[in-house]
């Protein structure tokens, strides 16, 4: 039987062979017929010259235009297409066809068209999200505060004393809030103001003097601003005062002096009052502003019947059948009329749809309603086609299931017309 259908075959293929050489030479007599005919044609159309033959000059009244701009005196160039943005096949009559086709501006397809043009935004407010890269930049305001100042721990203050020379005394505000004063031992020092805390020591020294004449004078102030400035201080590397920071998988980012904030689903301008918010609280006088260095990554996954399957990065708005050129195109056999588009929503619930992206591949839909934009994690599969299904099947069932377990061979003998097992 092997032998039979070997014969076969190769008769099947010498007759496709001769249909194909026929079908050939009909058409290369008919282009030939064609070709006389147009030259012909040409031939009776020819006029005279409008300048002898010896003149190398073009004469003053030919106007010479590029088609990439208009200029006077000649026509511009006229494409024709399809717009799918503007109606051309009428209110309610679905999406627009090639029977739609009409001229269309030709400076779409002019020269400097590849930067494209500037377009809407891509979205009325980007919202940071998981793996967003952020720099903040610290800024010192200032700006006159309303509010009298309270010292810090480690400010620096000088104690003096009208009356007694002995008191006066330089001293920094210790972990604990306090200074040190003869006489009188720890005194607290700290959420005071200068005025507060002379008051304070004048009432307490009068135990000691009539007349204690107490004078407070701050030396350095805004410690703890020092000290937030020197932990973003980088102005001995790259410059300014900076602190970058990648928002964690829980939302949040670390910042110095107040720690871990929100930043997940917020904008800019909603990180930056949070934070100057935060600060406030902490140490006045500094302004803080958030600059998105690097969005997180995206990602599309394009599967099935393409050429190359795998994980693209999503680097701008990308369509469907982009995202199949990104894939280096689908294989034959492939079902363009059932691509499948997996999404993710909102709190990870699962979405799907699926398009019929067939006409638009083959170039006989202009204006694909199925064209649709995808975003991150969106998967695209490509099905295998009915055909390519039954192959599968039958490689599965026969050529590996039920000859594989039980291999049957045969050949056919066309001299005793029976089959012949062996």
């Amino acid at each position: 039987m092997r032998h039979g259908w070997t014969h076969l075959r190769v008769g099947l293929l010498l007759l496709a062979t001769s249909a194909l050489l026929f079908a050939a030479q009909a058409i290369a007599q008919r282009a030939v017929q064609s070709g006389a005919a147009s030259v012909e044609a040409r031939a009776a159309n020819v006029q005279a010259p409008l300048v002898p033959a010896v003149a190398c000059a073009p004469p003053a009244d030919v106007v010479r235009c590029q088609y990439t701009a208009p200029c006077a005196g000649c026509e511009p160039k006229t494409m024709y297409g399809v717009d799918c943005s503007d109606g051309a096949c009428g209110p309610g009559c679905g999406e627009a066809q090639w029977d739609a086709w009409r001229p269309i501006p030709w400076e779409v397809f002019a020269q400097g068209e590849y930067i494209g043009p500037h377009r809407p935004k891509h979205v009325p407010e980007y919202r940071l999200r998981v793996d967003d890269q952020l720099q903040f930049v610290y800024r010192l305001t200032r700006e006159e505060s309303s509010q009298p100042y309270e010292l810090n721990v480690g400010d620096t203050i000088r104690v003096e004393s009208l009356t007694d020379a002995n008191l006066d005394r330089e001293l920094v505000v210790q972990p604990d809030g306090s200074i040190t004063l003869r006489l009188l031992g720890q005194v607290r020092a700290a959420d005071r103001t200068i005025e507060g805390l002379r008051e304070v020591l004048e009432n307490a020294y009068k135990r000691f003097y009539k007349v204690p004449a107490i004078t407070v004078t701050p030396l350095k102030v805004n410690t703890r601003l020092e000290d937030l400035r020197a932990a973003v201080d980088a102005r001995a590397g790259v410059g300014g005062q900076t602190r970058d920071a990648r928002i964690t998988p829980e939302g949040t980012i670390q910042l110095p002096g107040i720690g871990s904030v929100p930043a997940q689903g917020l904008t800019l301008d909603e990180l930056k009052r949070e934070i100057d918010e935060r600060y406030a609280q902490f140490v006045g006088g500094i302004e803080v502003t958030p600059v998105l260095t690097q969005r997180a990554p995206r990602y599309v996954y394009v599967v099935g019947e393409v050429r190359d399957p795998g994980r693209f990065t999503l680097e701008g708005p990308t369509t469907v059948m982009q995202s199949i050129a990104l894939a280096k195109g689908w294989n034959n056999g492939g079902n363009l009329r059932e691509i499948v588009v997996f999404r993710r929503g909102e709190n990870w619930e699962l979405l799907a749809t699926r398009l019929d992206m067939r006409g638009a591949l083959i170039g006989k839909r202009p204006c694909p309603a199925d064209e649709v934009w995808l975003r991150d994690s969106d998967i695209v599969v490509v099905p295998k086609s009915a055909i390519l299904l039954a192959d599968d099947f039958i490689e599965l069932v026969f050529t590996r299931g039920l000859y594989g377990v039980v291999p049957f061979n045969a050949s056919y003998s066309y001299t005793h017309n029976s089959i012949v097992p062996y």
